[in-house]
């Protein structure tokens, strides 16, 4: 369980076809989306609205939180 945003962008996540590849450095998870071809990270401490905004768009999601 993380901090911050990171439950909610999880659950973003999963909601939309996205799945976990593997764990990162540190505190990251590398996911991958089914609309976009390249993986984005997620941090399990996201603590700032705009982050949490950047990595749903990196995934190809529509939705602000």
């Amino acid at each position: 369980m993380g901090r911050g945003y990171y439950d909610q962008i999880k659950g973003l996540l999963l909601a939309h076809g996205c799945r976990l590849i593997r764990q990162g450095k540190g505190s990251h998870e590398i996911w991958e989306s089914p609309n976009r071809q390249r993986p984005f990270t997620l941090s399990v401490t996201v603590d700032k609205r705009s982050t949490a905004n950047a990595i749903l768009k990196q995934a190809g999601i529509n939705k602000k939180l």
